[in-house]
């Protein structure tokens, strides 16, 4: 178990959440728990002395030398996942087919029905919090998005099958919620931090090959959010559904949270290509300077979808329509509701991660160009 750190200010990926503990804690499952955010989450659980189990499709000797129990399955496996609901109290399902580009089907089969899975186990086991790792994305509409709230609808019409498939999910988890299963979907936006083997290392790597371009004006406001802050709402979602039947909605202010989506940020949109050529300038890396206009990028996105579709080729294109989109658009978003019925605060600035970025980059070395 750990100390309190309610008065700690050393902000550090080994911050232990502010989560108040006011029951037992219950067992609980982490879908995808040896990804980026799944295992900053099993660590964090586990440092709160929480007993975890991890479904995944690749062992993790290292935690279950610490204490973890890990399932080996996939989700399109249905049995196995229903099965793994056992004997869990708090399911946190971050595992997810991410993508911007692939067969519909695959993406499908998933997010959704693994989903639906999930929800079938825990309903069979009587699982009591569900929370879903979800993501902004699921209300994409190709137009710029600032300041935007819980209250878009949720996209039918995106050229990526990953939001699309991921909004399928979402609203199945939601629908589901009722007083045996409480529910809840967060939305996190472009997840980074120390130790990230997507986001930060392609940028990285794109702009080291001299393959990266800014997309429109390079003035487009886009919200980002540090793993540990993600971690920190996942848990405090947790917290809020455990206290459902406590809140007065009239007296106190406070929505409850079952039921309803939170997105989730640091709270600090940032003018994205700034952003990283900030980070570029840290690690002695040139800037990004040459541009593409959008309606430019969207047409080599729609040529390069076309040619992937026809020709033998592997991996994602280059460009894509959704791409060129998030590139050049605003995506920012207000935390209103997550800051007011989640408790939620970003306690890592965007600062203080990106100077913690650039140091462990500068100590372990670039990705390969």
């Amino acid at each position: 178990m750990t100390s309190d750190k309610g008065s700690e200010a050393v902000l550090s990926p080994s911050n232990v959440s502010p989560v108040t503990r006011h029951s037992p804690p219950s067992p609980a499952l982490v879908t995808g728990g040896t990804g980026f955010l799944g295992r900053k989450l099993v660590e964090r659980l586990l440092a709160e002395g929480r007993q975890v189990a991890v479904l995944g499709r690749t062992p993790a000797p290292d935690l279950e030398a610490k204490g973890v129990r890990f399932i080996r399955a996939s989700l399109d496996d249905a049995p196995a996942v229903e099965a793994a609901c056992a004997g869990i109290g708090t399911v946190f399902h971050t595992a997810a087919k991410v993508g911007v580009w692939g067969r519909y089907d695959d993406f499908f089969r998933t997010n959704v029905l693994g989903t639906r899975a999930l929800l079938a186990g825990c309903r069979r086991h009587g699982v009591a919090h569900f929370i879903h790792t979800s993501t902004p994305s699921v209300v994409y509409n190709s137009r710029d998005l600032a300041g935007a709230d819980e209250s878009l609808p949720l996209t039918s019409n995106c050229p990526s099958p990953y939001p699309l498939t991921k909004a399928i999910a979402e609203r199945e988890v939601l629908a589901a919620n009722s007083p045996g299963l409480r529910t809840v979907a967060l939305r996190p936006h472009l997840i980074w931090g120390v130790g990230d083997p997507h986001l930060v290392p392609r940028v990285l790597a794109r702009a080291r090959a001299g393959r990266l371009r800014i997309v429109g004006s390079g003035k487009n406001r886009v919200d980002m959010v540090h793993v540990d802050n993600t971690v920190d709402a996942h848990l405090l979602a947790e917290k809020a559904l455990r206290e459902c039947h406590l809140i007065d909605d009239i007296s106190s202010g406070r929505k409850r949270a079952d039921g309803r989506a939170f997105f989730i940020t640091n709270g600090e949109p940032v003018l994205l290509w700034e952003w990283i050529n900030e980070l570029l300038h840290g690690l002695g890396q040139p800037p990004v300077t040459k541009k593409i206009s959008l309606g430019a990028a969207s047409a080599v996105g729609a040529l390069c979808e076309a040619a992937w579709r026809v020709l033998p080729v592997r991996g994602e294109p280059p460009m894509t329509r959704f791409i060129a989109a998030e590139l050049a658009r605003d995506h920012w978003f207000d935390l209103s509701a997550a800051r007011r019925d989640l408790g939620y605060e970003p306690r890592v600035s965007m600062a203080a991660g990106t100077a913690e970025l650039i140091a462990w980059y500068r100590q372990t070395g670039l990705p390969p160009a």
